[in-house]
């Protein structure tokens, strides 16, 4: 697919996508989700990417919104339906990922720029980052999984109080309240990224992704996350990674995986 939207970079096995409307704030708006659910599901498959770090274009905004001209007149089928793709096909995909996703927030991380955000499994802030979920403000609310992520993440009573009140935080608040991982000045936020990724990359793939599979267990009520863990655990004696890994303990050298 011939990107338009977004980049797409792979550099020393990190998929580098990066939201470029700096214009628009990098709004989403369908073709920014068209491309970012195929260069996602591109990335499950290409054995070459270990790793996937999404950010937006320019230092003001990671994210900041949707775009609400494009939707403005759609009938509640057609929300229904918006909200149903986006979830399917880009917000829990990157949830699901096999690969290790990471968000550089490097401005305004709002609506579904911050759904966008908290999709990913880690999440790195810009010291200059504002986050927020403003739906209500235009008569609506979260509709790519904000209401659940939001209260997972912070809690039931602040993801209350941000979706109900529209009001932004600040990277040091979501820090403080477990939204982010870390605060970093803007300058440094790609260098922080990249140093938790290279520590990630050395780690055994196919262990990353059980791990990934496990802890999302966790929060499904159709199933038993401690039966998901049992079963992933098992799983991992099963590969190469895992004999390669225990080998490598037991005399003393780094482990070399190979995903296998």
């Amino acid at each position: 697919m011939n990107y338009q939207q977004i980049i797409a970079e792979l550099k020393e096995n990190v998929l580098y996508i990066t939201i470029n409307r700096p214009q628009k704030l990098n709004a989403l708006n369908k073709e920014v989700l068209s491309e970012l659910a195929d260069a996602i599901a591109n990335a499950q498959t290409n054995t070459e990417v270990s790793v996937i770090l999404l950010t937006g274009a320019g230092e003001k905004a990671f994210v900041a919104g949707a775009d609400i001209s494009e939707f403005q007149n759609y009938s509640l089928e057609e929300g229904r339906q918006l909200a149903h793709d986006g979830h399917s096909k880009v917000f829990n995909a990157i949830e699901q990922s096999s690969k290790p996703v990471i968000a550089a927030i490097n401005g305004f991380a709002l609506g579904g720029g911050l759904e966008l955000a908290m999709a990913c499994h880690i999440r790195i802030a810009s010291d200059n980052a504002k986050l927020g979920l403003p739906e209500v403000t235009l008569g609506l609310i979260p509709g790519y999984g904000g209401t659940q992520r939001l209260a997972q993440l912070v809690g039931k009573g602040l993801a209350f109080e941000m979706i109900f009140t529209a009001d932004m935080i600040t990277a040091q608040k979501a820090e403080q309240v477990g939204l982010v991982n870390y605060v970093v000045p803007q300058e440094q936020l790609l260098q922080k990224a990249e140093e938790l990724i290279a520590k990630i990359k050395q780690r055994a793939p196919l262990a990353l992704a059980s791990a990934v599979r496990a802890v999302n267990a966790g929060f499904n009520s159709q199933v038993n996350g401690y039966q998901i863990e049992i079963e992933e655990f098992g799983k991992c004696f099963d590969t190469a990674d895992f004999k390669e890994g225990s080998s490598a303990f037991l005399e003393k050298r780094k482990a070399i995986f190979k995903g296998e």
